[in-house]
C-alpha cells in the first residue's frame, strides 16, 4: 500500500484546527459497548493505543507519564494512603500505579463500562500488568457518582480518571460542582482528590480552567499541574484538591525518600524534581486560571464538541 493511503493513518482530532495523524499497521480490536466506541490499534510510534469515541486515551509508549503524573502526587502527598477510590481508569494502569504503594490496603475501582474494561484486560496486558488480579481490589461496574452517593465509606485518595465531558458521554456528570461536593464528603480528614483536567496547551485551556475553577468553589486547597504527553498532542492538565494537604510542602528530597520507601517498584517519570516541576505552571496558564470564572454544574455543564 502507498504511504499516502489514508487507511494507514489514524486521525486524532485535538481540536477542529489541529489534527494528529498516527501511522498504524494493525487494528487489534474495534467495536461498540453500551456506552462508547472502543478501538485498540497498534501504531508505529506509540505501540498499542486505546481509543474511546475516536480519541486516544492511552498509548503503550507514553502511558506511564500520564498515569504516574495522575496517581503519585496525591499518594505521596498523603501521609499514609490506605484506601483508594478510582472512578474510570478502564485500562487498569491507574489501578496499577496506586497498588504500587505498600500502604494501600483497599482499592475500589468503579468503571461503568464493563465491556470496555474486559476488552482492555484482554488486549492491553502491558498496561494493567495483572493489577485486576490483586487481592486488594474491589472492581465494580456502576455509576461512580451513584456509588459514592450511596456509600458512607471514607477514602484517603480519590482518583478521577475519566474521559472528557462530552455531551451524551458516560462521564460528564462527574465534572460538576455537585459531584465535587459529594467527593469532599467521601474523603478522610487528610484525604486528597486528583483528576485529569483536560488539555492545557496554548489556546486549549477552557476545560482546564473551568475544572480548576469549579474545584476551587468546593475545596479550600486546589493545585493545578501538568505534564507533556506526546500521544495527546502536548501539555495535559491535572488538578489536586483537598481540605488540608499541600503537595508543595514536600521538598524534592522528601518526595524521593517517600518514593523509595513506599513503592514496591521503581518509576520511569515521577520523582522529586518532576513533582516540583509539574506544579510550576507557565505564565500563560497562570494568567488564564486567574481570569477564569466558569463553574461546571449539573444545570450548566461544560461540554466538549
Amino acid at each position: 500500500m502507498e504511504e499516502s493511503d489514508p487507511h494507514l493513518w489514524f486521525r486524532d482530532t485535538i481540536n477542529p484546527d489541529f489534527v494528529q495523524l498516527h501511522r498504524f499497521g494493525e487494528t487489534v480490536y474495534s467495536g461498540k459497548t453500551r456506552f462508547q466506541s472502543v478501538e485498540i490499534i497498534h501504531t508505529n510510534s506509540f505501540g498499542r493505543c486505546l481509543i474511546l469515541d475516536g480519541k486516544i486515551q492511552s498509548a503503550e509508549m507514553d502511558e506511564f507519564i500520564y498515569h504516574e503524573a495522575l496517581v503519585h502526587p496525591p499518594m505521596i502527598t498523603h501521609p499514609q494512603p490506605r484506601t483508594v477510590f478510582i472512578a474510570g481508569g478502564g485500562e487498569g494502569a491507574t489501578l496499577r500505579e496506586a497498588l504500587r504503594h505498600r500502604s494501600v490496603e483497599r482499592a475500589v475501582m468503579v468503571d461503568i463500562d464493563q465491556e470496555a474494561v474486559e476488552i482492555c484486560r484482554r488486549f492491553l496486558p502491558s498496561m494493567h500488568q495483572g493489577a485486576f488480579d490483586d487481592h486488594r481490589l474491589e472492581l465494580l461496574h456502576l455509576d461512580a457518582r451513584e456509588y459514592l452517593a450511596n456509600s458512607e465509606e471514607k477514602f484517603d485518595v480519590i482518583i478521577i480518571d475519566l474521559t472528557e465531558p462530552i455531551e451524551g458521554g458516560p462521564s460528564y456528570k462527574l465534572y460538576t460542582q455537585e459531584f465535587y461536593r459529594l467527593v469532599q464528603e467521601r474523603l478522610s480528614p487528610q484525604g486528597i482528590l486528583v483528576l485529569q483536567a483536560g488539555c492545557c496547551s496554548l489556546g486549549e485551556l477552557s476545560v482546564f480552567v473551568a475544572i480548576n475553577n469549579t474545584l476551587r468553589s468546593v475545596f479550600p486547597l486546589v493545585f493545578p499541574y501538568r505534564a507533556d504527553i506526546p500521544s495527546f498532542g502536548g501539555l495535559w492538565g491535572f488538578a489536586l484538591a483537598s481540605q488540608q494537604s499541600n503537595p508543595l510542602s514536600l521538598s524534592e528530597e522528601e518526595v524521593d525518600r517517600q518514593v523509595s520507601s513506599r513503592l514496591s517498584e521503581s518509576l520511569k517519570f515521577y520523582d522529586g524534581i518532576t513533582h516540583r516541576g509539574m506544579f510550576c505552571l507557565p505564565l500563560y496558564i497562570r494568567q488564564r486560571l486567574s481570569q477564569g470564572n466558569t463553574l461546571i454544574t449539573d444545570k450548566n455543564p461544560l461540554f466538549l464538541q
